[in-house]
């Protein structure tokens, strides 16, 4: 009863100020909260970024390690994305097996980058049929204040950016920067009283009446979308926050990517 009170008592206070044209942390209906990326922080990752959306703050390391391709794409490297909810993030997370929340997050952050093609898999084939480069993208929460899959979609395509193939002179491999070709970009947009605000913080993502996480590619085109909450959506709105999306997600990538240089 405790718990549903103060849900209660948040969700008048935020749809009080909607009503006032205000956000509790004094931004804009579209405005992001300060974002900060940082690379190379991982000394023992092939790639690393550390990522702040106002106080959340996700890390990122990738590894590689050679292994067998998958039967229907003998000459393709592979993706494999997890997350981990660190305990000390928030009250929230507890240790133990990846729980169903994180591994949807996950997905999300997965689809993004394999459906915008961002990687270039078959550049990543040792030997075709036989030896292949995996990509492990690990992606770890330090500190949940809302937004956690745009800010892991940020930290994991910061990373990948950065990320150095080693090379397998037994094949004669040679070492190559991840070969990447595309810069999915995830914003998500929510409604709270008939209101869509991007960048949510965690009390604005409880008590939203629905959520759509859309990933875009630096052509405008959607690689994901993902939708929660009861409240339905007709076309016309999902447009809307479509391009709400798209507006941000080109902002985003000129800002914060433009300097970590597409290399294959």
């Amino acid at each position: 009863m405790p718990n549903e009170i103060l849900s209660a008592l948040k969700k008048d206070y935020i749809h009080n100020l909607i009503v006032e044209g205000k956000r509790a942390d004094g931004r804009s209906f579209t405005e992001m909260r300060d974002i900060s990326v940082k690379t190379h922080v991982i000394d023992k990752a092939e790639g690393s970024a550390y990522v702040k959306y106002g106080e959340t703050k996700v890390l990122v390391g990738i590894k590689l390690q050679k292994g067998s391709p998958f039967p229907d794409s003998p000459n393709s490297g592979i993706i494999m994305t997890g997350m981990e909810l660190n305990p000390l993030a928030s009250p929230d997370f507890e240790a133990g097996p990846p729980r169903e929340e994180s591994i949807e997050m996950s997905r999300i952050v997965d689809r993004g980058i394999r459906e915008s093609h961002s990687i270039d898999l078959e550049k990543l084939c040792i030997k075709e049929g036989e030896l292949v480069w995996m990509v492990f993208v690990d992606i770890s929460i330090i500190n949940d204040a809302g937004n956690l899959v745009d800010a892991s979609c940020l930290a994991s395509i910061a990373a990948l950016m950065t990320t150095i193939v080693p090379a397998d002179e037994a094949n004669g491999f040679e070492s190559i920067p991840l070969p990447m070709q595309n810069i999915p970009v995830g914003v998500t947009v929510v409604s709270i009283d008939n209101t869509l605000i991007l960048d949510p913080t965690l009390d604005e993502g409880t008590v939203c009446d629905t959520k759509l996480m859309i990933i875009t590619e630096q052509d405008g085109a959607l690689s994901g979308m993902q939708k929660s909450g009861a409240e339905p959506l007709l076309p016309e709105r999902v447009i809307e926050m479509v391009n709400l999306a798209r507006e941000k997600g080109a902002e985003i990538r000129e800002r914060y990517l433009s300097n970590l240089s597409i290399r294959g």
